[in-house]
């Protein structure tokens, strides 16, 4: 899920998808316009949390 934030009306909005174009040679995400002035709104950055540890345990990936 994508959290958006609009810097002018201080309004979220929360995607499911997002699809990047380029409008007006910016990279955009595609219904991130904000609903009062018609602005992209900026995704608002969560901290990384690193990748998760899988486990593999299919016979094939055992060490001899």
């Amino acid at each position: 899920m994508f959290i958006y934030y609009c810097k002018k009306c201080k309004i979220e909005k929360k995607l499911e998808k997002a699809i990047l174009k380029i409008i007006d040679s910016k990279v955009q995400t595609e219904n991130s316009e904000c609903p009062n002035c018609n602005e992209f709104m900026v995704e608002v950055e969560k901290e990384f949390g690193g990748f998760p540890m899988l486990i593999r345990t299919e016979p094939t990936l055992k060490k001899n």
